[in-house]
Formats: structure tokens, sequence, C-alpha cells
């Protein structure tokens, strides 16, 4: 046997305590019988519609943690016991079945640890919980919420450990082999085409974005020193097979590990979602489109509005249920005709034009939405001017004019004082612009100057519009200047489309999918292959992980994929993965962190003396404000639960499996940043408190604070048109003079066709809806995720903890003096509220709760 290191001691006392109860509890066993005694349990299963529970099918046998058994170096193991008394009720039109179940060991068995499950039943079943009483004070928890598969496909049983957490030197030697075994089995061999019913993790390219015909044939992602790219979930699969959506088929039957999966409920509620979101977009779109099949294009902003107000009932016809026949399997086919002659309740309207329909013009509205709104994390204070630029652009704006609306301060004593600001969209996109420019789409590559007024709230000062030329050196710029007259106020509007529609696709493809979804996969895959159930630091990160790699390939199989409906909708169309993994050359995970990104941006100041290290510049900064409080409670938590299991740097460094963890991190899962020196050595418990801390924000709050507002301002095209058709006319030009005879026609033309637009609507609808299994930060899916009570009263400081931000955020909501906590579209901030107790807010579109993990 293997020596381990001594617990700390708040663990040791603990052991010590079990050690004794279960000493008695043995004694006093094997007073009743001189060979046997009996453990009880209770065994609760979820089985699918349609399919039988499993009852004496299925049977369990429990391991030992205390006692080894000699011949096998494992725990000594019970008798088997078969699942047979069950007793079946519904919840949320789930079946559940809860089996009462007896085990027989010998009377020197001791605590039970883990359990082997074998099931022999035609159907697979999801094992919720298993709870074990060995006496009336000892009573053992085993959360599984995992997919037991019939053993004729696994040809193995299942194993399950107890809800104790173990560092791997302080594993009892009875769960030793198994903690190993187990983990080598999840990692695999690295070939064959995956199995729906094999646990297995590995990584691969994104060599899955394309398929077979070259039209929508796209690079492999990652590798490549021409495309890095963090790591997806291993299929087995050879590239190439992702779903063709609008060209075949659609279906969402692709591998991703049983654990991984979304719920039946969750999936048929995604569907459900998508259907209804077709049907109140889709349906309408197409009598428009026929109405104004010459130009494709909206007549007017009543036509839009018109998309929410609607609450006639939408019938399949003609046309529009062959293309969908056509597309679809029959179920779902049969699904959206039942759904089409169903009245549907008017949508409500998106939260940027419920208030005030004309809010989304307002100059201090644009502003604020690059503060508070969908994608905060962009704006960045302007350390000098003019902006890096070629050929000298900004010498075309003259000084005077710049300052004449800095309330009195000259240029360098405003940028002195940290209140020009900058929205920059333009070097990362010059490069693309000559290829994104083609099939009707007109983009620029753009920046925005900013001032901060006494009241912070941010006044646009200048936008700058640039294209490329044949020369590599030159670039055609534009500037326009704000105005509230004539012409040139509609031509300025033009300009903030243009830098809205940058900023649309940014926050799709950078803030939403690479920043979050993308690179937190490669963290899950590791965290599987590397750390037991048993490891604290899995137990911690767990909920953190619910449904992501499963949303993720989803996602590459109809909306990032070629094809898809990103590709469809945004400007960058058939370059848009090319354009993440651009900008995945520049990311870092330190970088990740908020704190960290605040001081990258200058909207944060380096302050040891606050909670979050850093002060921000101005208070009325929504996402910096409520996102420090957010991360504030979340490093507490887990420095917290850290400082449980590491008494020292020693205790971390030896710590196999967390090293093991962090290098396939770095060098597999993110392998082609793995020479990278900004990585954090995990050699302190600092190490790994700021990347833990940095992960579960990213995969929490950074992702709840991008994804839940689309619908309220995306919801509104003309808000964040996705793409625009026209470049900005010039004075003098036919197109001009179009212009100035109708300039909103001219605006609605610019905007997505009918089609388009319609359809971007429809997808944020859905992503915008918290589904009704969500489970959110400062909540766990049982009481009994630990039986640890330290960890336990820890948790529920955590709980206290975000529920004195909420307290926070509804104060600072309330405070007229912080305008852009509202606006003049007078949407309360309310994107990083905790919401800890989600009364009436699970499922349906709100921007209200933190869920756990990236789960849509």
């Amino acid at each position: 046997m293997e020596e381990h290191q001594r617990p700390c001691s708040a663990l040791q006392s603990c052991l010590n305590a079990i050690s004794t109860k279960a000493h008695t509890c043995n004694k006093a066993l094997s007073r009743e019988t001189n060979e046997n005694c009996i453990i009880k349990g209770k065994i609760i299963i979820q089985h699918s519609h349609g399919e039988s529970a499993p009852r004496s099918a299925a049977s369990v046998q429990l391991y030992s943690r205390s006692q080894v058994d000699p011949k096998t170096g494992k725990g000594k193991m019970s008798e088997m016991a078969e699942l047979r008394h069950g007793k079946t009720t519904k919840h949320s039109g789930v079946k559940i079945t809860t089996f009462d179940i007896k085990f027989l060991v010998t009377a020197d068995f001791g605590i039970p640890g883990a359990f082997a499950i074998t099931n022999k039943h035609k159907h697979k079943f999801f094992l919720q919980s298993a709870t074990l009483k060995v006496s009336d004070y000892i009573i053992i928890h085993f959360d599984c919420n995992s997919w037991v598969y019939p053993v004729h496909r696994t040809k193995t049983n299942r194993l399950f450990f107890s809800n104790t957490s173990y560092l791997p030197s302080q594993t009892p030697n009875a769960l030793v082999q198994l903690r190993k075994e187990e983990l080598v089995s999840l990692r695999g061999d690295g070939t064959r085409e995956r199995k729906e019913w094999e646990r297995i993790y590995d990584y691969d390219f994104y060599n899955d974005l394309g398929n077979k015909e070259p039209r929508h044939a796209r690079p492999i992602l990652g590798g490549s020193l021409m495309y890095p790219y963090p790591r997806r979930g291993k299929t087995g699969l050879n590239g190439n097979h992702g779903i063709q959506i609008f060209q075949g088929t659609i279906t969402l039957d692709m591998y991703v590990p049983p654990d991984e999966r979304v719920s039946p409920q969750k999936l048929s509620e995604l569907i459900s979602n998508s259907i209804q979101a077709g049907l109140h977009f889709i349906l309408p779109e197409a009598k428009l489109l026929f109405t104004n099949a010459s130009t494709g294009s909206f007549e007017s902003f009543d036509e839009i509005c018109d998309l929410f107000t609607s609450s006639r009932s939408q019938v399949l016809e003609g046309w529009v249920a062959e293309k969908l026949k056509s597309m679809l399997p029959p179920e779902i086919f049969k699904k959206i005709t039942r759904a089409s002659k169903k009245n549907r309740t008017k949508f409500p309207l998106p939260q940027v034009i419920a208030e005030n329909e004309l809010a989304w013009k307002d100059d201090e509205e644009f502003g604020r939405q690059m503060l508070a709104g969908i994608n905060p994390a962009v704006i960045q204070c302007l350390g000098s001017f003019p902006p890096r630029s070629k050929d000298g652009v900004w010498s075309s704006i003259k000084q005077s004019h710049i300052e004449s609306n800095l309330d009195g301060l000259t240029l360098e004593m405003a940028i002195n004082q940290w209140r020009i600001f900058i929205l920059d969209h333009h070097d990362y996109l010059m490069p693309f612009l000559s290829r994104i420019n083609t099939k009707g789409v007109c983009a620029y590559a753009s920046r925005t100057l900013l001032f901060l007024r006494k009241d912070s709230t941010l006044k646009p000062l200048a936008i700058e519009l640039s294209l490329p030329t044949p020369s590599a050196s030159k670039e055609k710029h534009r500037v326009f200047l704000p105005s509230t007259h004539g012409s040139e106020a509609a031509v300025w509007q033009l300009a903030k489309a243009h830098v809205a529609s940058n900023d649309a696709c940014h926050h799709q493809l950078i803030s939403h999918w690479l920043k979050a979804h993308a690179v937190v996969e490669p963290f899950i895959i590791a965290t599987r292959r590397q750390l037991s159930t048993m490891h604290p630091i899995h137990r911690l990160l767990d909920p953190h992980f619910k449904d992501t790699m499963h949303i993720n390939a989803i996602a590459r199989s109809v909306i990032v994929n070629g094809g898809g409906i990103l590709e469809k909708t945004l400007s960058t169309g058939e370059i848009s993965m090319e354009l993440t993994s651009a900008f995945y050359k520049d990311w870092r995970f330190d970088e990740q962190g908020l704190p960290a990104d605040l001081v990258k941006r200058c909207m944060a100041l380096p302050d040891p003396n606050n909670p979050g290290g850093v002060q921000l510049i101005f208070e009325d900064y929504p996402y910096g404000a409520d996102g420090l409080d957010i991360w504030v409670a979340i490093k507490a938590w887990v420095t917290n639960f850290c400082s449980i299991f590491y008494t020292d740097d020693n205790s971390l460094r030896s710590d196999d499996e967390i090293q093991s963890w962090w290098s396939e991190i770095r060098n597999l899962g993110h392998g082609d940043k793995h020479n990278e020196t900004w990585w954090y050595p995990m050699k302190t418990l600092n190490d790994l408190i700021e990347a833990l801390t940095t992960l579960i924000w990213t995969a929490s709050a950074l992702h709840a604070s991008v994804n839940f507002g689309q619908y309220g301002y995306t919801g509104c095209p003309p808000n964040r048109p996705t793409l625009c058709r026209k470049f900005i006319p010039k004075e003098g030009t036919l197109e001009f003079a179009e212009f100035l005879r109708d300039p909103d026609k001219y605006y609605l033309s610019m905007l997505p066709e009918i089609f388009e637009l319609t359809l971007s609507v429809a997808v944020v609808e859905v992503l915008s809806r918290h589904t009704s299994d969500e489970v959110y930060l400062g909540q766990r899916l049982s009481e009994e995720w630990t039986d640890n009570e330290q960890i336990q009263q820890i948790f529920q400081q955590f709980q206290k903890n975000l529920q004195e931000v909420e307290k926070r955020i509804l104060e600072r909501n309330r405070n007229p003096n912080l305008k852009n906590r509202c606006g003049p579209a007078k949407i309360a901030y309310k994107l990083l509220y905790p919401d800890t107790s989600n009364v009436g807010f699970k499922g349906g579109i709100t921007g209200k709760g933190i869920p756990n993990s990236i789960s849509i």
C-alpha cells in the first residue's frame, strides 16, 4: 500500500470521529450477528418517457472505504443487492422511482465509500442519488446525477463515490486503486468513434465546422500557428460532419459524454422554444418577404414593431410549409404544424424600446450601452491622442471642435483626468474587411471617441470609419461628428449603426463564444480526466460545467458551423470563426479575471486596499461595479474552500492530480498557448485561488453578463444591427440624393434583409431564455452535495455575501445620480444580479439571475 501524507487537522478530526462512530457501529452490529449485518439505503432514478424502471434488472454492490480486501487491494465488497421495491412518482412530467434497498455485509465491513451499479435492463436510466443509513448517526450520501447504460453496451458496471472529498494523498487505502482506475477509464485510448454510452473525455481540433459542400469548407482551428484555438471534446469522427442547417436535415444527435448532456426535459424545452421563436418571427417574415420582395427590406419602423405586437395565429401554408417539410425530420415538422395552429400571446417588446421606443437613437443611450449593455468589456480609457491610425486621419478633426465638447477642459486635461474613452473595432477588423465586404455586406473598421461628463454619462465625440485600399500601407477614412440637425443628424445615425454592427459581431463571436463557451471547454475535459470526483476541486467546479459541452456541440452543429446561423446573420459571414482564432492569438487566461481586465482597459487602477484589488476610475460603470462585487464574493468562497484542504503551498505542490490537471489544461486543452509565460505556475495556494476564481467567474457571471440581455438589446435590430448592407453615402452622389429623400427608409434598407433580421431576433429570443432546470450562483442541486460541515458553513456565507450584493445592486439602480444604471431606455441593470432566491424567474426571458454554468 502507498504511504499517504497526514490530512489537515480539521479533516483528521472529522475522519477520527467517523472512525470512532464506525467502530461503535460495527460493535453494535456484531452483537446482533456474529457474521453479517444489514445496511439500508434509498436509490433514486429518473427514466425517460416511454421507458420502464429497471427494477430487478439492476443490482448494486458496496465498497468499504475503511476495510481493504487483501485479495483485490480494494475496499471490501457487500453482497449484491437488486433494485426491487420501487415507488414511482411524476415531477414536471419526469418519472422518478425511489427504491428501498438492503445490503448484506460482514460485521467488519466498516463504512461504505463507493458503490458499483450494474444495469442489465434494456434501457438506460438517470441515477439521481443514493443514501445509505449505516446506523442512526452515520448516513452516507452519493450525489450521482449520471446516466447508467445497459451493461451489454458498456461491458462494465458504473462506479460512484460518496460525497466525502479527499485530496489524493488523503484517500483511504481501500479507495486508492478505485480512484486511479476510474480516472484511467475516463481518458480512453484516444481511438475509435465514440458511442453514445461511452464516458470518454479527450481533446480534438475544431475540424467539424465545415461539411462536404465546397462552399462550406472551413479551416481547421487549433494545432497550427495560423489558426490557434482552444480544444473541443473529441467525438472520434473525422471532421467535416457539421450539420447542414438550411441545406439538409436538422438533427441534434451528436456525441458528448453522457454526464455532459442536457436533460431530456431541457432538450425538449430548447426545441420548443426554438419552434415558438421561429413561428413568432419567421412566419410573419415570410409574409413580409413576399410583400416587400423587390427590396427585401422593412419599409417602416412600424413593420419591425409589428413583429413584437402581433398576437394573431400563424398557420403554415403554401411554400413556407413545403420548405420546412423538406428541411425537418417528420416529428419536428409535426410539432411546428401543431404549434402554428395555436394562438400565441403577444410577445413582450425588447427592453430597449419597451419604455421609450426612440431611446436607442439617443447619443447618451448609445454610450451607456458600452458600459451597461451586452458587450460592456470592450470600451477602454484612452491614454493618448490621437488614437493609433494610418494616414493621420484624426488631423482632419480640429482640436478646437473636440475641446468645445469637453466641458471647458483642454484635450490634454481630459486625458490626464481619465475622461476620454474609445470603443475600438479597427485593428482586428481591417485585415478581414476585403473578404467581409462581399455578397452585399458593407462594413467598416471603426473607432469611436467619447467624453466622460461630470454626471458619468458618455458623450460621443467622433466616429472614424475606415476601409482598406489596394495599398497595404494606406486606408480610406471618414470621420463623423455628432449632430442633432437635418441631414447631418441622419448621417450620424448611420455612422452609429455601423459601430453598433461591429460591436454586435464582436459581442457574439468574441465576448460570448470565444471568451466564454470555447475557452471553458478544455477546463471541463481536463477536470474530468485528471481530477477524481472525490477531489475537492472537482466537487467545487462541477456545478460550473453543467451542460456546457453539449451546448457547445449544438453550437458547432447549427450556430458557428459553415453555413450556420452566425454566418447567415453577422457581417463577418464565412470568416466569423477565423476571426475568433485571430483574437485567440492574443488571449490570456490571467486577463479573463475581472480585475485584470479592468486594469488592462484602464477602467480601473490597482488598489490593494480595495476588496477586489482595484478601484474603478468612475463609480457609475454598472458592469464594473456589480462585477467586482460578484468577483469578491466568488474569490472569498474559493479561498475559504481551498483553505480547508490545503494547509500550505507544499500541500498544493504535492497534489499530483491538481498538477496533472493544470499541466493538461496548459499543454493540451490550450495547447497552442503552452509556451506562454503568463500561465499561473500553480506552485502556491494563491495560484490555485486566482485560477479557480477566474474560471468560476467566466462560467457564471461573465457569461450571464453577455448572454441574458441579448433579446433586450439585440431584439430591436435598429439598435444593434448584426450587419449593414450599405456604406454611408457621400455628398454629391445619387445614393446621397436617395438618402436625403427619405433618411428613415435608407436606414432600414441598410439593415439586414428581412430574413436575416428576423432570424437573428428569433435566435436571441432562444438564447436569452433561462431554462426551467437552471441552477444559479449560490445554489446546489441538493443540500447533501458535501458531507463536510465546514464547507456547508462557508457556502452559506457565500450565499449571504451574494444576498448583500443584491441589496447593493438594487440600491445603485434606485440612485438617481447613477444615470448609467437605467439610462434613456430605462433598463435597470440586472445582468449581474445574482437573484439567489430565483422566485418567479425560472424559465422565460429575463436578464435576472446568474446561472452557475454556460448552459445555453
